[in-house]
């Protein structure tokens, strides 16, 4: 396969970030050992798009990307259910309770794909314990960005599964769900999210009005910084350094433009833009078989959750993203290395022309898996 334009994107913003490293103003060694850590992600990107030939093994590598994370959640939930916002009881990237929820956000659409689409009871029920798990891990976080978010591509996700799907009851079912579990374990997250008014009557409180005051801090010095070092920024990791809090701005495209510069932040645009072309021109596709469409509705509310969360957390260096946009050029090229697949299997007694009558015409095409 020829790589497609987003891979060029993504190897060219990645690429900006290197000088953006050496020429930092702020920690110079910091920048350039993170940059090549991001590197990572091209690496795998790559690779996901030469390797992964067919839906079934896209399917594979998605199967493990969302049973992992609901395993993670599961953990997470029995383990930490009496910890303040799971904080800390997980480690490595799930520690800290918004990334954990953003993680599980992106997955829940593959979850809920996975349980449809199963033929098996036990597989079905398997799935529908591992998202009850994942939906009580965000409402226990408390992270206001990840139930944001939950609401926002649950939205698209229910558009494509319950309405374009045909399935009315999973709308009630979800909606009923939404209900129990922010009666059962979502009292935080309401003390959370009203402390934003400034009505602060406890120390939950004082702590989410806290954080809100010195998110918008930030956000105020990330425009700054931006306006400073439009071109290279202040190097990948370093706005913590800047900023004078030790924190990181919480909006990914804002931690882009200060720590990538102007330049970095249109090429990640760019990228994402050509994940959402690739499954534009998907859905314009005819005769697409049951799988195909269930994980097209996935992917598009797994990017639309990336899309909106961005504005909330700091993920511009979370792979999860860049592997979601991999799936869709991969879907994409699957679908269309059908099509020789399809002439090929019209007899050789048949005319010369009826072989190629599907291409530009208003004759109906055979259905194929």
């Amino acid at each position: 396969r020829n790589l497609p334009k987003e891979a060029t994107y993504l190897l060219a913003m990645m690429a900006l970030l290197v000088p953006g490293a050496l020429l930092s103003p702020v920690w110079r060694g910091g920048a350039f050992f993170a940059t090549i850590e991001f590197f990572k992600a091209y690496i795998a990107w790559m690779l996901t798009f030469l390797l992964i030939t067919t839906v079934a093994r896209l399917r594979r590598i998605v199967f493990i990307q969302a049973a992992s994370v609901g395993i993670v959640s599961a953990v997470a939930v029995i383990k930490g259910h009496s910890v303040p916002r799971l904080d800390g009881v997980l480690g490595g990237i799930y520690s800290n309770p918004n990334d954990l929820a953003f993680a599980i956000v992106l997955c829940l659409p593959f979850s809920l794909m996975f349980l449809l689409s199963s033929k098996s009871g036990i597989r079905k029920a398997i799935w529908a314990v591992l998202m009850l798990f994942m939906i009580a891990a965000v409402f226990l976080t408390a992270s206001r960005a990840g139930f944001i978010t939950l609401v926002l591509s649950g939205s698209v996700c229910l558009w494509h599964f319950g309405v374009k799907g045909k399935r009315p009851q999973l709308i009630v079912i979800v909606a009923l769900l939404g209900v129990v579990m922010l009666a059962a374990v979502g009292g935080r997250l309401k003390q959370r999210f009203f402390a934003i008014s400034g009505n602060v009557q406890d120390n939950v409180d004082q702590s989410a009005y806290g954080s809100y005051e010195e998110r918008s801090f930030l956000m105020h010095k990330s425009v700054e910084g931006i306006l400073h070092y439009p071109i290279l920024g202040v190097g990948v990791r370093n706005f913590i350094t800047y900023s004078g809090k030790w924190k990181e701005v919480h909006n990914t495209y804002l931690q882009l433009g200060v720590e990538g510069g102007i330049p970095v932040l249109v090429l990640f645009f760019m990228f994402f833009a050509r994940g959402f072309r690739n499954l534009r021109l998907l859905r314009k596709m005819r005769d697409l078989d049951s799988e195909t469409v269930l994980l097209g509705g996935a992917l598009h509310s797994s990017l639309i959750g990336f899309v909106v969360g961005a504005f909330f957390a700091p993920e511009a260096y979370q792979f999860f993203p860049y592997f979601a946009v991999a799936y869709t050029s991969v879907l994409f090229a699957v679908v269309k290395e059908r099509e020789p697949v399809l002439q090929s299997t019209i007899s050789p007694e048949a005319p010369r022309e009826l072989a190629g009558s599907y291409a530009g015409s208003s004759l109906p095409r055979p259905r194929y898996r």
